[in-house]
């Protein structure tokens, strides 16, 4: 494990998430013993199931019953579109388990408001929640709209990148060149032929 990786603060927040959700309890205390690595590379952390569904730091001795590899470079990727993150990784290991812990990780969500609610009221927790979501979306939709300006510039204003449309059409004019250039000079072979 990294030194700026507190595996306590990690497993406290996994557990945090799992508390309110009896579901993702009982499937994952079904796999109860059972060890899972995640494995980035620089980063490796191994947590065990409990009886009650929650995450513990494993017996020095444990082998994990489940690998989960994955690149780091892949990470925004996968934190970014959860439903596909599974295929960012390769898994090692018991195929129930790794399944369930798919399971468990595209389904399970953090409630904010209700964390919120404990700190503010809850009218105030929702319009932080709801201030916190626009301003996601806002920097989102600005992304979004940059990368497009960016796109058009280099395409239209200064051109340094092509369209596969335009590439196509520069292949296609230059086979139709060549073909017609073979054709000319066979014509000319037999008008110089006697």
């Amino acid at each position: 494990m990294t030194p700026f990786l507190n595996f306590t603060l990690i497993t406290a927040s996994i557990n945090h998430l799992l508390a309110p959700e009896p579901w993702a309890q009982r499937m994952l205390a079904a796999h109860a013993g059972k060890a899972a690595c995640i494995d980035g590379g620089a980063i490796r952390l191994t947590w065990q199931v409990n009886h009650d569904g929650f995450l513990q730091a494993p017996p020095s001795d444990a082998a994990a019953q489940v690998t989960i590899r994955f690149k780091l470079s892949d990470l925004p990727l996968i934190v970014q579109n959860r439903e596909h993150a599974f295929s960012y990784v390769k898994i090692d290991g018991d195929a129930d388990f790794a399944n369930t812990i798919s399971q468990v990780s595209q389904d399970l969500r953090w409630d904010a408001e209700n964390d919120l609610s404990k700190l503010v009221d809850d009218i105030a927790a929702v319009r932080i929640v709801a201030g916190g979501n626009a301003l996601v979306a806002g920097v989102q939709a600005t992304y979004k709209k940059l990368t497009e300006n960016l796109a058009e510039y280099f395409l239209e204003e200064q051109p340094m990148l092509v369209r596969p449309q335009a590439v196509a059409d520069f292949t296609n004019d230059v086979i139709r060149l060549r073909d017609d250039l073979e054709r000319l000079s066979k014509r000319i072979n037999k008008l110089k032929a006697p």
